[in-house]
């Protein structure tokens, strides 16, 4: 049988366990007739609830975030407007209001 590669290690090891089918070398776990949209769902951005997010969306910080080279704390349930999104590690480029520009982290923060 000709099974796909890894969508995330490309790894030719893959095996069929009932309907999904397993990598062995990173432990990733699909569907059989799942399609590997690897540049698609690159480019879609979800919250920590799996909402999805644009541009010019309003946010809420979900836990108590330290800000890097500042001994100050964004607190849990800071409200953020007018996201944008951005390619990288940190996807939301934003301004809070008495902390100036910042990038954060989708999986910190929930769509309102």
């Amino acid at each position: 049988m000709n099974l796909p590669n890894c969508p995330k290690c490309n790894s030719e090891y893959t095996y069929e366990d009932g309907t999904m089918l397993v990598c062995p070398e990173c432990g990733h776990e699909w569907m059989v007739n799942q399609e590997t949209e690897n540049d698609e769902d690159s480019s879609i951005i979800k919250d920590a609830n799996g909402n999805v997010l644009s541009d010019g969306d309003t946010i809420t910080v979900i836990k108590d975030l330290k800000v890097k080279g500042s001994s100050s704390v964004l607190k849990q349930g800071t409200k953020v407007k007018n996201i944008r999104l951005v390619e990288g590690d940190h996807d939301i480029d934003c301004k809070i209001d008495g902390f100036g520009p910042m990038k954060l982290k989708s999986e910190f923060v929930k769509k309102i």
